[in-house]
């Protein structure tokens, strides 16, 4: 996988040395998506929180950018990588401009000053993400959409090159996941390169450039949308058996 921005060799994860995903091989260039599809429980977070060093790796290399992570200072991969895990996350009476700053927090230091230049870029980010309206609001008391889209702002906040998203789209209804694909497209046109787990295979098979799937404890099939997008293959990589199969088809039901 010569010539990826990132990339994993025989990538083992897991939790207390117990391997939950192995063998896990995947690379990606500058401003490519790559999405994290399979059943529940087959490793999809903890793959990404792997990667983000959020989780010790059991065995193997991840590479971002011709170098090791393991060997990135916290601070350099912060201004490389950005995560996003939304799981309880709390505004802790910030206001939205406040939450957005603080995506800043690798080039301001312990006491968080920020810049003429690191209030610049966070009125950027906030123009580009669409939130300067509600800029002054109590984070906690916007809607789930907005605080996606205010999430987002602060990762980008980081200027990082790549960016990590754990099911980004969980919860929100339709136009709000309208809006959240379009920050994507303005990511991918600023060439940052973009990991996600997603649930739905739809949004996942439109948006990806490639697609790894998990099932047991192997990476099962990673390789573009067109790959990995055939019906049979699906309905085995979920475990739809033939009778919901044909139900499915009889109503007119896509499952992707």
């Amino acid at each position: 996988m010569s010539g990826y921005y990132f990339k994993t060799e025989k990538l083992t994860v897991g939790y207390d040395n117990k391997p939950i995903v192995k063998d896990i091989e995947i690379g990606i260039g500058k401003g490519e998506i790559l999405s994290i599809i399979g059943p529940n429980g087959a490793g999809k977070s903890t793959v990404l929180k792997s990667i983000a060093r959020q989780l010790e790796k059991i065995s193997g290399a991840v590479y971002l950018d011709k170098k090791e992570i393991s060997d990135y200072s916290g601070s350099d991969l912060s201004k490389k990588m950005a995560v996003l895990f939304t799981d309880g996350i709390k505004g802790d009476m910030m206001s939205v401009e406040e939450v957005v700053s603080a995506g800043r927090y690798p080039y301001t230091g312990h006491f968080g000053v920020l810049s003429e230049h690191d209030k610049e870029v966070v009125f950027e980010t906030m123009k580009t993400v669409g939130i300067l309206d509600y800029k002054d609001k109590d984070f906690d008391k916007i809607s789930d959409g907005q605080k996606q889209r205010v999430l987002l702002a602060k990762v980008l906040c980081q200027e990082p090159e790549i960016i990590l998203l754990d099911e980004p789209t969980s919860f929100l209804d339709i136009r709000y996941k309208l809006e959240f694909l379009s920050v994507i497209e303005k990511m991918r046109e600023k060439n940052i390169s973009i990991i996600m787990s997603v649930h739905e295979l739809d949004l996942a098979k439109n948006i990806s450039d490639k697609i790894l799937c998990l099932k047991g404890e192997y990476s099962d099939k990673f390789g573009t949308p067109e790959e990995v997008f055939e019906r049979e293959y699906i309905c085995e990589l979920f475990g739809i058996d033939e009778k919901n199969n044909q139900f499915a088809k009889d109503k007119g039901i896509e499952i992707f």
